[in-house]
């Protein structure tokens, strides 16, 4: 049974040759590093002294490499001490219509659960991109505590299928082109040839720098 939720916006659709081509630029991108609706943030409080953000998507196998390989180790290194805030930005990519249902499973299963959930979907990429992503949703829905009643009910909402294109739409107009995409107090590290995002090394290289300021 396919998902059919709503058409998502074109612009959404990150492909891999976008991707690519980020990888070749660096340095500050739009105003990307200021605040926006929907931010999702563990680690300092607002304000702190370092921000990081990732603009990622929960089927985007670099993101989820980034999360498998990267995440345990910058979260033991940066957030679990609270030396930055991290800052957690949803961008839909292909197929556009999962990752939306994904990124909506997750915020209504509140913020206390929302990483967990996130994570547990990349963790299960696979199967989102297969042809029963549905079952998947409600899986890792179950498990956060809805009912398949909520899940469809939290997709099919109109108010979280306009979030997210209006996420999309902020993340195009700071000039995000692809995903994961990160930047540390608002200027974009990337590790040439690194088919998984920013290293722990080079994000390591831009958060101390900006520590000992």
């Amino acid at each position: 049974m396919k998902l059919r939720y709503a058409d998502m916006s074109r612009r959404a659709a990150m492909t891999a040759a976008a991707l690519a081509a980020m990888a070749t630029l660096a340095g500050c991108t739009g105003n990307a590093g200021a605040p926006a609706d929907g931010d999702m943030a563990l680690g300092a409080a607002e304000g702190a002294k370092v921000t990081v953000i990732e603009y990622a998507s929960v089927t985007c196998p670099h993101c989820a490499a980034w999360q498998q390989e990267t995440w345990p180790g910058f979260k033991a290194k940066y957030v679990d001490t609270q030396k930055v805030r991290y800052v957690f930005r949803e961008l839909r990519t292909p197929p556009a219509n999962v990752a939306g249902a994904g990124f909506s499973v997750a915020r209504c299963a509140g913020e206390d659960k929302y990483f967990d959930v996130v994570h547990e979907l990349m963790a299960n990429l696979a199967e989102l991109q297969g042809p029963d992503p549905r079952s998947t949703l409600y899986r890792i829905g179950n498990g956060a505590g809805l009912s398949n009643q909520q899940i469809e009910a939290c997709i099919k909402d109109p108010a979280n299928l306009k979030a997210g294109d209006d996420r999309d739409r902020a993340a195009q107009r700071n000039g995000v082109t692809g995903t994961p995409t990160f930047l540390v107090n608002g200027v974009t590290v990337i590790t040439p040839g690194s088919n998984s995002g920013a290293s722990l090394a080079d994000l390591s290289t831009a958060i101390d720098a900006a520590l000992a300021k």
